[in-house]
């Protein structure tokens, strides 16, 4: 990407910026300030008007913070170029130029004489001495026959013995190795654990949690997709497992290996205040109904929180009627709404993190 090309996005961002202000009044004139409610409305906005969409990754990647000077790519580009008035990225970039100014560079040629060094030849004397020949000596012929065959013979029967002692060692080590892992095998153990909805007697929809407790060791954290068995194997004779859901009670299950069965049913406790919660946040109903139900449920003071899919921005928080009116918004923007976590506290709602799924992904 050239510098050029991202003075230009730079310029559709003051355009964008432009044409969503003639309409709309935002926290901040200044493009790179919004957040939540305005980012719904600008989404919304682009989708009216240049029929297409931007997720929220993309914006806070490109209009947030572009401290590493990247651009998005073309197809978006030319949504934001038509949004802007224009027919394509294009179009904009012609109607659009940026002034460039040419830094004229000299260079100079140094030339470099080499020499060379010059060989220095050293001759050096040799002295010769006479040597007296010997006459040939003359061996036997059958003599020397048997000599090379006894050689033969030895070297043979030795690559005979270095072959076979390799083999039988190789064989050895191999042996223990299968010993080793089969071994330790033979103690691991299959168990196999059902999920479900303690109050409907149905397998549980939504994906599950389930930390392993080791002793002396870090926990592992296993993801049970919904409708699924979570099988695990061990050599343990006990097992600590934690459960968790966002609309389930978490649950703690501990079981004697040595007597436990290898298959087994668990029943969760449903959450109904995070369920309603859900419910309440994705449903398309009255408006005026869906505020109130909202007002009973959630706590004034709660604690509430987006969670942001950008490598810059990682939570931003906001108050609870704040919170009612991004899910009361008639907008697409809801079916992408996914509640993570809540916690209650003398029947509140005390607690929401959520996430707005990323809609380029999804589509």
């Amino acid at each position: 990407m050239s510098d050029t090309e991202f003075l230009h996005f730079q310029s559709l961002k003051k355009a964008v910026q432009g044409k969503y202000l003639e309409t709309h009044s935002p926290a901040y004139d200044d493009i790179s300030k919004w957040k939540g409610i305005d980012i719904i409305y600008f989404q919304e906005d682009l989708r009216q008007k240049a029929k297409g969409n931007i997720s929220e990754k993309t914006f806070y990647t490109y209009f947030k913070n572009n401290s590493q000077e990247k651009i998005p790519r073309i197809d978006m580009l030319n949504i934001l170029s038509v949004y802007s008035g224009f027919n394509s990225w294009s179009e904009f970039k012609k109607k659009n130029p940026i002034a460039n100014t040419a830094e004229e560079t000299t260079s100079s040629v140094v030339s470099e004489t080499q020499t060379e060094e010059p060989i220095e030849i050293v001759t050096v004397g040799q002295n010769q001495t006479s040597v007296t020949e010997k006459p040939p000596i003359s061996i036997d012929n059958q003599a020397f026959d048997e000599i090379n065959q006894n050689i033969n013979f030895k070297s043979q029967k030795q690559n005979f013995l270095k072959r076979y002692l390799w083999l039988g060692i190789s064989a050895f080590l191999f042996a223990i190795l299968l010993i080793l892992v089969f071994y330790d095998n033979l103690f691991y153990k299959k168990y196999t654990y059902a999920f479900t909805d303690a109050d409907r007697n149905s397998s549980i929809k939504g994906e599950l949690d389930v930390k392993i407790i080791r002793e002396n060791e870090s926990p592992i954290l296993f993801k049970v997709k919904p409708n699924s068995k979570f099988v695990y194997e061990t050599k343990s004779k006990s097992l600590k497992m934690i459960i968790s859901s966002p609309f389930y009670r978490t649950d703690t299950v501990s079981r004697d290996l040595s007597s436990a069965p290898e298959s087994e049913n668990i029943e969760l406790k449903p959450n109904d205040y995070a369920i309603q919660l859900y419910y309440y946040s994705k449903s398309i109903i009255d408006f005026k109904k869906k505020t109130n139900e909202l007002n009973k449920l959630i706590s004034d003071n709660a604690l509430i929180y987006q969670v942001v899919d950008s490598d810059i921005y990682g939570i931003e928080t906001m108050d609870k009627q704040k919170y009612i009116s991004l899910v009361t918004l008639p907008t697409t923007t809801l079916e992408n709404l996914e509640v993570i976590d809540s916690q209650m506290k003398n029947g509140k709602i005390v607690m929401i993190k959520f996430k707005i799924t990323d809609e380029e992904k999804t589509k």
